[in-house]
């Protein structure tokens, strides 16, 4: 049993109800999983152009899903 005991102003605010299932979520993780997919390729079996082709896979997911958290497609901010 916990000795501790939290009053309502001191818990967490409630999570969004999509926390984290937006559009601009799934496209920046699965971008993501695609660049560390091509840039292993690229590291084990020594092509460098492949390993900077998974870099630039990286940026531009991360930039893709910066501009659709803009547009409205991701978590609110408050």
């Amino acid at each position: 049993m916990s000795s501790i005991h939290l009053e309502p102003q001191d818990l967490p605010e409630i999570a969004p109800h999509n926390h984290g299932k937006t559009r601009a979520a799934w496209v920046t993780n699965v971008g993501l999983v695609i660049a560390a997919l091509i840039m292993s390729v690229g590291i084990a079996i020594p092509v460098h152009p492949l390993t900077f082709a998974g870099i630039g896979v990286a940026v531009v997911s991360l930039a893709a899903g910066a501009v659709l958290r803009a547009l409205g497609h991701g978590q609110p901010l408050a």
